[in-house]
């Protein structure tokens, strides 16, 4: 027993030195160009150059909002509005093991939890809702870590990866639903638009109350053969994220659920048959009363629980062998292009990133490789700031790596129904490229013989074809 301990020991820290190495430098600039339209989560910005007839190698520094016209500081707004989740540090010992930060293995769990926590953006605030301080966000420092933070990484490694959990019960207080006094109507909506977001934000804490926080996550990864420490692929983490969402019962997460696609196959009886699901979750929990209504009909339906539930649909695909297959790069685009896109889980090998967003050649991502202190979200005016980010990153699509997650949010079978109209027109293979990145059937998966594996995301899928050209960029970003 000792020497396994100890070679796991030394497993997890050859695992750190690797992504160490490779280099983990958040730059707190990026790179934009005046003349392309950039698209984020289905909002489409332009920045134009002010006086400036000649900007075809022109770019800008999103933070320099002076130079430009346009609204460049919409999109500002909007990206730093996105919930942004990271490495974290110094808190409480994971399920199965004694670790207290998720430095260098997390990073495809905590794109995972950014996803979702747009998706419950959309479905509590809607697409149009922005953070009030998001253009107040500092930049951020070009090191990720610290050299304290990187040592006292490798010490908890040192210790037994075997451990105890105790799951202790909910501890949430009802007061953080308790609508704010407000002197206006219009004050009123926009402080109860805060607590929202700051609830939507403490789902995800660092500890073990947390609803969809790393440690419950953990927790039922076991239950996948995963432990504390593995690193986790986007098709995992899409089954993970299903099980966190079916195994709420007490909280205004209930009127949400998640699906899973099998095989590339969206069956759309099965997503149907998720939103005609009743509200279980509130009544086998003894509530007598539903969550304090929003006051702004035109927003998402906030804490109220309507006739059925809303769905995450989770998708996940590989677009290519061992390279993303170039044909595939318009189709990321158009579901980016989406308002119901929530996003995609991927990145490149071992560094996952959460896409949100493209400019021409180049993907717009939030990037979780970013070592942060514990922050306790049981208090009531715990600091937002770090969990928004005020740089967004661009990466070349020819460096994405093809096995990936896309996720959707559904929030009734009407909305279902217009979706997959719609998916079934961006899923219509072109001329050069006969296989669509997935499907959408009638009927339910049951009626078909399918086995679902986590190891499928491993799997050589046999319809999709090895790109016979590659494209290739000069550095890290395209600029046209």
């Amino acid at each position: 027993m000792e020497n396994k301990e100890s070679d796991e020991v030394e497993k997890m820290k050859t695992k750190f030195l690797s992504v160490w190495h490779n280099g983990w430098a958040l730059k707190s600039k990026t790179s934009f160009s005046r003349n392309s339209p950039v698209v984020l989560l289905g909002k489409c910005y332009h920045f134009k150059a002010d006086d400036d007839d000649d900007v075809s190698q022109a770019c800008l520094d999103v933070t320099d909002k002076d130079s430009v016209m346009g609204n460049i500081e919409d999109f500002r707004r909007d990206f730093g509005s996105r919930v942004w989740l990271t490495y974290r540090e110094e808190f409480s010992p994971l399920p199965g093991s004694v670790l207290t930060s998720d430095c260098g293995w997390g990073c495809m769990l905590r794109a995972g939890q950014m996803m979702l926590a747009q998706a419950l953006i959309l479905h509590f605030l809607g697409r149009d809702w922005m953070w009030s301080e998001a253009l107040q966000l500092q930049r951020l420092d070009a090191e990720t870590w610290t050299t304290t933070a990187a040592k006292r990484l490798v010490e908890s490694l040192g210790a037994s990866l075997q451990g105890t959990f105790n799951r202790p019960s909910n501890p949430e207080s009802s007061s953080m639903y308790e609508a704010h006094a407000s002197r206006s109507a219009e004050e009123a909506d926009a402080n109860l638009k805060e607590m929202y977001h700051r609830t939507l934000v403490s789902w995800f804490g660092d500890n073990a109350f947390a609803h969809l926080g790393l440690h419950r996550l953990v927790l039922l990864g076991l239950t996948f053969g995963k432990q504390a420490g593995d690193w986790y692929g986007p098709a995992a983490v899409a089954h993970i994220l299903k099980k966190a969402m079916d195994e709420v019962k007490d909280s205004p997460l209930a009127g949400l659920t998640a699906y899973v696609s099998q095989d590339c196959t969206v069956y759309s009886g099965d997503v149907i048959e998720s939103h005609n699901a009743s509200k279980a979750g509130w009544l086998s929990a003894g509530k007598s009363e539903e969550p304090p209504p929003h006051q702004n009909n035109q927003s998402a339906s906030a804490f109220t629980l309507p006739d059925s539930q809303a769905v995450v649909i989770l998708i996940p695909v590989r677009l290519g062998g061992e390279k993303i297959n170039p044909e595939y790069f318009n189709f990321a685009k158009r579901i980016l292009s989406l308002e119901y896109c929530v996003g995609i889980i991927g990145g490149k090998p071992k560094q996952a990133c959460y896409f949100v967003g493209f400019q021409d050649d180049s993907l717009i991502y939030l990037d979780p490789h970013y070592c942060q202190s514990f922050v306790d979200v049981s208090t009531s005016d715990f600091p937002l700031q770090s969990y928004h980010c005020p740089s967004p990153k661009k990466m070349p699509f020819t460096r994405m790596d093809p096995s990936c997650t896309i996720g959707f949010y559904s929030r009734s079978v009407q909305d279902y129904e217009k979706i997959s109209q719609e998916l079934s027109q961006v899923l219509q293979p072109s001329a050069s490229d006969k296989y669509p990145a997935f499907t959408i059937v009638q009927g339910h998966g049951r009626d078909y013989d399918l086995s679902t594996s986590l190891t499928q995301e491993k799997r050589e899928w046999p319809f999709i074809r090895d790109p016979r050209r590659t494209i290739t960029t000069a550095g890290d970003f395209v600029l046209l």
